[in-house]
C-alpha cells in the first residue's frame, strides 16, 4: 500500500471509496481553477492534476485487486464447503459463477468431478491446474494419484469387480482377482484422501 497517494489525496488508509473519490473531486477542482495562475503557481497546479489522477488510479486499482483476491478466496471455502456437506450441485453452481478461472480453480473443478466419478474430466481438469501452477504440489501429487488409478482400471480391462468366465480360462474366484481387487480399492483410497487432504479440507 503506497501511503503516499493516500496523504496526496488527504485521506485516511480506512477511508472509504466514496470518501477518497469526494476528497479526489475536491483536490481536482481546486488545482483545475489554480493552474489558470500566471508562472509557477500555475504550472504546479498542473502538475498535481496529474499526480492526483496517477495517485487516484492506482488506489481504486490496489483496492480493486485486494477486493478480488479476498472475495475469491472466500468463494473457494464455500465451494469447499459444499464438497464437504455433499452438495455437488451446489459446488458446480459456484464454480460456473466465476469470472476468473485460475489454477485452484480447475483442481476443484477436478474435485467435483472426482466425486461425480467422472475421471477423464477430473483428470484434465487437473492438467490445466498444473499448466497454470506447474509448481504446486498438491497438484502434481493429486495428478499422479489420480493417473495410478486410471491406469490400474485400464490394465484390468476396467471392470475388476466382474467374475470371469470360468470356461475362457481366467482366473478363478479365490485366485488371483481378490488380490487385484484389493489392489484397486487401496488405489481408489490413496486417490480419495488425497482430495480430502490436499487442499485443506476433508471433501
Amino acid at each position: 500500500m503506497n501511503r503516499e497517494n493516500y496523504e496526496l489525496l488527504q485521506v485516511d488508509e480506512s477511508a472509504t471509496d466514496e470518501e477518497i473519490r469526494e476528497s479526489y473531486e475536491r483536490l481536482k477542482a481546486k488545482y483545475n481553477e489554480d493552474k489558470w495562475l500566471d508562472g509557477e503557481a500555475g504550472n504546479q497546479a498542473a502538475r498535481m492534476l496529474g499526480r492526483l489522477d496517477a495517485a487516484y488510479r492506482e488506489i481504486m486499482e490496489e483496492r480493486r485487486e485486494h477486493r478480488k483476491n479476498t472475495e475469491g478466496a472466500s468463494s473457494f471455502e464455500e465451494v469447499g464447503n459444499c464438497i464437504r456437506s455433499g452438495d455437488l450441485a451446489r459446488a458446480q453452481l459456484l464454480l460456473d459463477a466465476f469470472n476468473e478461472r485460475g489454477a485452484e480453480w480447475h483442481y476443484l473443478q477436478s474435485v467435483v468431478f472426482y466425486k461425480k466419478n467422472w475421471m477423464n474430466e477430473s483428470k484434465k481438469q487437473l492438467e490445466i491446474a498444473m499448466q497454470m501452477d506447474g509448481e504446486n504440489e498438491k497438484y502434481r501429487t493429486a495428478y499422479e494419484k489420480l493417473k495410478q488409478r486410471a491406469d490400474y482400471r485400464k490394465q484390468t480391462g476396467g471392470a475388476p469387480h466382474t467374475n470371469p468366465d470360468p470356461g475362457t480360462g481366467g482366473e478363478q474366484m479365490g485366485g488371483n482377482w481378490c488380490s487385484n481387487c484389493m489392489t484397486l480399492c487401496y488405489t481408489y483410497l490413496c486417490v480419495n484422501c488425497l482430495f480430502n487432504l490436499c487442499c485443506g479440507c476433508h471433501y
